[in-house]
């Protein structure tokens, strides 16, 4: 399970990123909060590295990466609200401007 930390928190930086260039974000005033969650993301994705490695000699750091792991999949699941949110809000002003 452990294991799978690292490539989640790989898709949350990529998606993050993508997000963050998006026009709504501008509109929201998050695309600099967005941003600096996309550095942390990336700093906390180069530690994962390292702690993946070092996993199968130690028990605790094992309970940790599945944590973490569990945190990743809350973030992506709130990224899937936000980006939902966002389209629902662009097909309110298109309906608006028709």
């Amino acid at each position: 399970m452990a294991e799978l930390a690292f490539p989640l928190a790989a898709k949350l930086i990529e998606r993050l990123s993508s997000i963050a260039s998006e026009e709504i974000c501008l509109v929201w005033g998050v695309q600099a909060d967005l941003q600096k969650l996309g550095r942390t993301m990336s700093t906390i994705r180069d530690v994962l590295l390292d702690a993946e490695e070092k996993q199968a000699r130690n028990s605790g750091l094992r309970s940790w990466l599945r944590q973490l792991k569990d945190v990743f999949l809350d973030a992506e699941d709130l990224l899937d609200e936000f980006e939902c949110e966002a389209l629902r809000r662009q097909v309110l002003v298109m309906k608006l401007r028709t």
